[in-house]
């Protein structure tokens, strides 16, 4: 068996190269005819051939590809600061803030089992809040000196179009400049998406960047949503001593997640004290008083309840900008939800003008911009890019962490696919158990028949690392026995995913 799956593995790769270098050779072709023929006004050495507009995950990594394939490139930026909302409010200081929490839950209600004894511990929240500043000022600061390295021109300011080759800048400065670019990339990301009736002013009623700036530990927080940064800042505020409340309109938490690693997760974070009101609608808010007073009722309809807080997070969601970028003016079409729709070369239906990241359908991850971003400038080049959205990770970076790539078992389910599940709880884990830390599972699901390997879903400490091994086997389409042999070492996390391998073809060991 072992030797079959070597073999399928060997012709499968061989079959994907040999595939891959003819559209490759063929695009490149097609590519320099339509080049030829594009014919955009030039204006000398003022045109750039890629321009992006929008310096995040997505936008400043397709800048500095392009250069790196020779293309003369500018990166504009309205915010001033490199990283989009992931860096300077999203990703990055919100990672910083669990981090910080988690340290502050662990010294309170473990170090002692670990022997680390200490009279009293508190929370410092103003030098919480600027270590969690001097991450992303850091990490801004290195972003633009990678632009530099690269010899991206960083244009600070607010880009619209005037034409379709063209964009005008109203910099930070309160200047305007046009700049000029044969390509034309939008890498704009996305918004915070509001809910009818409900201001979100950044006191009371705060959105995911005013949760990573509270002044103080409110007494009540509710989270309106359980998604992944409602479950994330809910988590950070309630290790550090705030009554969490999340208010789902749907009769889950994180819908998109695997429906037997969501009711464990679930049960998880109830463990740390977090109460969830599924099936609910907020149809009321009143501020008028100190807090915040919530009307609610069930999702069906029925009797109304009220709910008070000192603050309330609004965390339905994220919504494609394209606000005042003049696409009406140049023509480029959106879609219902205002997502601009492109085809497999992230084209819109505009000639030379490109979309990427949080702007087109998809899933809205920094990571997933990343890669749209050097995928769309390999194709401008006249390379083959690829982006495979059935393998992309998702992770909520709660404690523990939940990450999964592939399918979830419904998904398998609905498609009418035969598999195989494999599980194995981190209770049985040497590593989980010697650091006092193994709440959680990992869980595979195969195809029946050939036992490849469709999803792969993780509730453990540090899973967003482990999912990465899942997630190089999907794209390599390994099947479950060939995470099963290899060696992994010992004593580790990652033994795991290796014994829910096992599990998934034959049997586990150690269990």
């Amino acid at each position: 068996m072992a030797m079959a799956s070597i073999a399928r593995r060997k012709a499968c790769f061989l079959t994907r190269n040999l595939s891959n270098s003819s559209s490759a050779d063929a695009f490149k072709f097609s590519y320099s005819l339509t080049k030829f023929s594009r014919g955009f006004a030039s204006s000398g050495s003022e045109e750039n051939d890629v321009v992006v507009i929008g310096g995040g995950p997505g936008g400043y990594v397709a800048a500095i590809k392009a250069a790196q394939l020779g293309l003369k490139t500018t990166c504009i930026e309205k915010r001033g600061t490199l990283g989009g909302t992931c860096l300077n409010v999203g990703c990055i200081p919100s990672k910083a803030l669990l981090h910080s929490s988690h340290m502050f839950h662990e010294a309170q209600h473990s170090f002692a089992s670990h022997g680390v004894k200490f009279s009293s511990v508190e929370v410092d929240l103003p030098a919480m809040m600027a270590q969690k500043d001097k991450a992303v000022s850091t990490l801004t600061r290195g972003i633009e000196g990678l632009l530099k390295k690269n010899k991206v021109n960083y244009v600070k300011g607010y880009g619209k179009f005037i034409s379709p080759s063209e964009v005008s800048v109203d910099t930070i400065d309160g200047a305007n400049t046009v700049v000029k670019g044969k390509n034309i990339i939008i890498a704009t990301g996305s918004d915070v998406k509001s809910l009818p009736g409900i201001t979100i002013d950044e006191e009371k009623i705060v959105s995911s960047t005013g949760a990573l700036a509270l002044k103080k530990i409110p007494k009540k927080l509710v989270v309106i949503g359980a998604g992944y940064i409602g479950l994330e800042m809910g988590s950070v505020w309630r290790r550090l001593g705030s009554e969490v409340t999340v208010v789902e309109f749907a009769p889950d938490i994180v819908p998109s997640m695997d429906g037997e690693v969501r009711k464990q997760f679930q049960r998880m974070l109830e463990k740390q004290k977090m109460k969830f009101m599924l099936k609910t609608k907020v149809v009321g808010v009143d501020t008028s008083g100190d807090g915040v007073k919530l009307t609610l009722e069930p999702a069906s309809g029925g009797d109304q309840t009220t709910l008070e807080a000192d603050v309330v997070l609004v965390s339905a969601g994220r919504t494609p900008f394209t606000a005042g970028l003049g696409l009406d003016k140049i023509g480029v079409e959106t879609d219902k939800v205002g997502r601009i729709p492109v085809d497999e070369r992230f084209v819109t239906n505009v000639s030379g003008v490109y979309a990427i990241g949080d702007v087109i359908p998809g899933p809205m991850l920094a990571h997933k911009a990343e890669e749209d971003g050097v995928a769309c400038v390999e194709f401008i080049a006249g390379k083959h890019g690829h982006v495979d959205y059935d393998k992309v990770p998702g992770v909520v970076y709660t404690h523990p962490e939940v990450a999964s790539v592939g399918k979830t078992e419904e998904q398998v389910k609905a498609l009418g696919v035969e598999y195989c599940v494999g599980k194995f709880p981190l209770l049985a884990n040497s590593r989980a158990k010697a650091i006092d830390d193994a709440e959680g599972l990992v869980k595979i699901i195969a195809e029946k028949e050939t036992d490849k390997i469709l999803g792969v879903h993780i509730m453990a400490p540090n899973a967003g690392e482990l999912i990465h091994e899942a997630a190089l086997a999907l794209t390599y389409d390994a099947s479950s026995e060939d995470i099963a042999r290899v060696c992994h070492a010992h004593p580790t996390m990652s033994e795991a995913l290796k014994e829910a391998a096992m599990a998934t073809h034959d049997k586990a060991i150690h269990i």
